[in-house]
């Protein structure tokens, strides 16, 4: 389309096609008056200073841009040099592989060989994976094998001919389930599988105990084992096990965080110098049981027969103190590593093995109600078995801990360069908690021998020390399974929080295990109060109803204790994970010295049937002071701040709600057992009876005083079970 020739356009165009590429517009003559230009229209003035076509397309069309041309001073070039116009719209060109339909997001083709401009950085076009939206998704957070997935593409490429058909693809794996929750989520998962094999753990260790006292008695002889097989772990904890269990976490957690090697090495020294350790202290112990059984109790050594079967036993028992130490460090490993469970459930396996040892016991020799077996008539080879028993049950405890490590990587190397390497300081942290352990043995030992005396001298069966151990067994479960399992899970954060000078963390996490605990150990507490005498009947009824009666009583003295005993442990790890080992052997100093003092003074001023019990209320009594005392202490550690008004407006709302719900139980199994009687029917219903009504009862009364950690438990709890 050819526009006429026009003077003034002509000169606009000129003027407007400089910036194009045109001849500059002819200056006046002199004395020429310039003409007159025009006022540019505001509302056009800009309407093509953006002009997609000023590089003058041929193949573009554009009136507008045909107008403005000049044409004389750029004649068109000759037909054919340029390529025709591409229609606009067509057929996109057929793909060299077939598509997936199971795949929304298809994998490019491959790129020829060399470098391409289609990838970012110059990138070689054989050695670039192509990867769809599909990959990223499903294979986030895994660590997938390097694998040449398209070598056959470069295969193709080089060959001649028609491409192959692509191979069928092969699925893709699931996608991984999403991580959720913060540090409480991973806290009640790790504490909820340690809690599952301590459960397992004491339910099978409490069958363990039956059986025991089933096949002993709940008397002289029963007494006699119960030293003997308590012994060794006494010893343990005097010697190395306070260590072990306190100071040697932070140890290891730091090591695996300084060290290069994760703290394998440092793992491998400190299992060697345990190992070695050990393996003196029972040589040394085993020679000298005569002289710890009378160290432990006055009243069997001081019978013939008695101290025949203590010694014999001791010595079958005394070689555990070595699988003892083994199993404990294996499990600390574990734990620094982030592995909780194994450490919890492999006991269960010891359990099983007494379990056995003293079933066959019966299923020779009978019951104690049936053979009235003392110790005068026990056979030899009926204590040769119990022995060898309780010893093979705690090798196959530690043995078992061996696929976990292999499972976890580590593998062990016996190093025995444990100078300059951290052990030395941990050595010092352990002087401490030994002195701790040994305080608190003391009180123990306290114990052990006026229960002994109060159960020779008592009338009355289930009155000595083998009723005060079955019934503090029963006590100590939920510690065991809820305040441990949290504690053992909190326990290496705490660590990193106290190594990162961040005592905010620390009072946060100690707060956290206080309350998550205390739901379930308050109420419980008062269970035992409630419940006792009927837990006891039930339980204990092969040995007769006054022996469990008794041990009912005991029960009941221990029972709010319970409280004091588990804030105490919690408490006590916050001075561990600053490496403070000597402020919990001076608190623990005060707690023996009130146990041994109380029970002292209950086993001169009661009468022998109620010795035993008033030794069972000193223990919670002598904790409920030691909490005072490291409450006061761990606070001012922590700059005057331990969450103490939260803390104990939990539990002050906790108490006042099992109140009412053990006096509810309490009373229900009292008029059922007087129905019933105390057998084994009349105390199930009476158990199952008053439990139901004291639960009842407190979960109301809480929901009524909106105790938050009880609502987010029971949340959590209908979230597992997906209601």
């Amino acid at each position: 389309m050819n526009a006429p020739y026009d003077g003034d356009r002509g000169q606009g165009a000129g003027g407007g096609s400089a910036s194009s590429g045109g001849t500059p517009p002819v200056p006046p003559y002199p004395g020429q008056v310039p003409p007159q230009q025009p006022v540019p229209d505001p509302y056009f003035q800009d309407t093509y200073n953006y002009d997609p076509y000023r590089a003058q397309d041929l193949s573009a069309q554009d009136p507008v841009t045909e107008a403005l041309y000049d044409r004389a001073a750029h004649p068109p070039p000759p037909p054919g040099t340029y390529a025709e116009p591409q229609p606009l719209y067509q057929q996109p060109p057929q793909q060299q592989y077939a598509p997936d339909p199971r795949i929304w997001a298809q994998t490019p083709p491959p790129e020829p060989d060399g470098p391409s401009r289609h990838l970012p950085y110059g990138d070689h076009a054989a050695t670039t994976q192509f990867v769809g939206v599909d990959d990223l998704v499903t294979q986030a957070g895994e660590e997938l094998p390097e694998q040449d997935a398209f070598a056959y593409l470069y295969r193709d490429q080089q060959a001649s001919g028609p491409a192959p058909a692509a191979p069928e693809p092969e699925p893709l794996p699931p996608a991984p389930p999403r991580k959720s929750g913060g540090r409480a989520s991973g806290l009640l998962k790790s504490s909820a599988v340690m809690a599952a094999g301590t459960l397992v753990s004491r339910l099978t260790g409490f069958i363990r105990s039956l059986v025991i006292t089933a096949a002993l008695g709940a008397q002289l002889l029963g007494d006699t084992y119960t030293v003997a097989y308590t012994l060794p772990t006494m010893i343990y904890i005097l010697t190395v096990g306070g260590g072990l269990n306190s100071v040697f976490v932070p140890q290891l957690v730091r090591s695996m965080k300084d060290d290069e090697d994760g703290g394998e090495a440092y793992a491998n020294r400190l299992l060697t110098l345990v190992m070695v350790a050990l393996g003196a202290i029972v040589a040394v112990v085993v020679l000298a049981a005569p002289l710890l059984i009378k160290l432990m109790s006055g009243t069997i050594s001081d019978d013939t027969a008695a101290n025949s079967v203590a010694v014999t036993f001791a010595r079958y028992c005394l070689p555990t103190i070595f699988f003892m130490g083994v199993h404990v460090v294996l499990g600390q490993i574990l734990n620094a590593r982030g592995k909780f469970g194994a450490m919890m459930w492999t006991p269960v396996l010891n359990n099983i093995v007494m379990i056995a040892t003293f079933g066959l016991f019966i299923w020779v020799y009978g019951t104690s109600a049936e053979s009235h077996m003392g110790v005068q008539t026990i056979p030899p080879e009926g204590i040769r078995l119990l022995g060898i028993g309780t010893l093979l049950g705690l090798v196959v405890q530690a043995l078992a801990m061996i696929p976990y490590l292999r499972e976890t990587g580590f593998r062990f190397r016996p190093r025995f360069d444990w100078k300059g390497h951290g052990l030395g300081k941990t050595v010092k942290l352990a002087k401490w908690t030994v002195l701790f352990v040994l305080a608190n043995q003391a009180g123990v030992l306290v114990v052990t021998q006026l229960a002994t005396a109060a159960g020779k001298a008592s009338p009355t069966k289930g009155t000595g020390f083998l009723a005060y151990s079955n019934a503090q067994l029963i006590w100590g479960m939920p510690q065991a399974i809820i305040t441990v399992s949290v504690m053992a899970a909190l326990l290496p954060r705490i660590s990193r929080a106290a190594h990162d000078n961040d005592p905010g963390a620390v009072r946060d996490d100690i707060s956290q295990g206080l309350r998550n605990s205390a739901v379930a150990i308050v109420p419980i507490s008062f269970a035992f109060l409630a419940l006792g005498i009927p837990m006891c009947t039930l339980l204990f009824s092969p040995t007769g109803s006054e022996a469990a009666r008794s041990m009912g009583f005991i029960l009941m003295a221990f029972a709010l204790g319970l409280i004091p005993y588990s804030v105490q442990y919690v408490v006590l790890r916050g001075f561990y994970a600053y490496e403070d080992t000597r402020t919990p052997f001076y608190n623990t100093v005060i707690v023996a010295a009130v146990n041994a003092a109380v029970s002292a003074a209950c086993y001169m001023v009661l009468p022998a049937k109620w010795a035993v019990v008033g030794m069972a209320g000193a223990y919670g009594l002598a904790y409920a002071v030691g909490v005072g005392v490291a409450w006061r202490r761990l606070r001012n550690r922590l700059g005057g701040d331990l969450d103490g008004a939260h803390v104990l407006r939990t539990y002050a709302r906790l108490c006042l709600a099992s109140v009412p719900g053990a006096v509810a139980g309490g009373a229900v199994a009292f008029f059922v057992m007087k129905g019933l009687g105390d057998g084994a029917l009349g105390s199930l219903v009476a158990l199952v009876v008053g439990g139901a009504a004291l639960l009842g009862v407190f979960f109301v009364a809480a929901k009524k005083m909106r105790i938050e950690e009880l609502n987010s438990m029971v949340g959590m709890v209908r979230g597992r079970l997906g209601r």
